[in-house]
């Protein structure tokens, strides 16, 4: 059986908006993340396990808001006290969580299918980002992220990059459809390739 991505029949590929005498490189970069495993790990009140200590693939869960812990393949979010989302391209992440993260202490979840996962990248991205959020862009530095609402739909904003701006965007899949459609509204103005 074959998964369908939440937007496998939305997201088009091709140059849009005002790109005209723009050289492509210049243009916002829109996709989606494909094949990334999202695990929610969330601490039980009664574990008496200090957190501080808790590793997975090498990285300590980040405990304070906002901040994200990362290596080349995976991404530990600040989520919520004692909550976190791990994000990941390896195939064995979950049985890494579950050897750091016994079942008497966490509560792991795969809540990959449930989310859609979109990446803008390029010097405009937090332009975009602004009309749809009142989130303090000025003021985001990598390996930061935050919960907020883009124009009504919640969401998780994830910047993995300055160089140039890249964020990842993660909203409930059943939202996706038309999440996808305001960032690419907001894109056009600026011009932006479907990658």
């Amino acid at each position: 059986m074959t998964a369908i991505t939440p937007l496998e029949f939305v997201h088009k590929k091709g140059i849009f908006g005002e790109h005209h005498k723009k050289n492509e490189s210049d243009l916002l970069k829109i996709s989606e993340l494909k094949n990334l495993t999202i695990i929610q790990v969330v601490q039980y009140k009664r574990s008496k396990v200090n957190i501080d200590e808790v590793t997975i693939d090498d990285l300590q869960i980040p405990t304070q808001s906002s901040q994200v812990n990362s290596n080349k393949e995976t991404r530990i979010l600040w989520s919520a006290p004692r909550t976190c989302l791990i994000l990941s391209n390896k195939e064995n992440i979950m049985d890494i969580i579950k050897k750091n993260c016994n079942k008497a202490d966490f509560a792991v979840t795969d809540i990959s299918h449930s989310r859609a996962a979109i990446q803008i990248k390029g010097s405009q991205a937090r332009e975009v980002l602004k009309k749809g959020s009142a989130i303090n862009f000025n003021e985001f530095t990598t390996n930061m992220c935050v919960g907020t609402v883009f124009h009504g739909i919640s969401i998780v904003i994830d910047l993995t990059s300055e160089d140039p701006d890249t964020f990842n965007l993660l909203t409930l899949r059943s939202f996706g459809e038309s999440f996808y459609h305001h960032i690419t509204d907001s894109a056009l103005e600026f011009g932006y390739a479907g990658v």
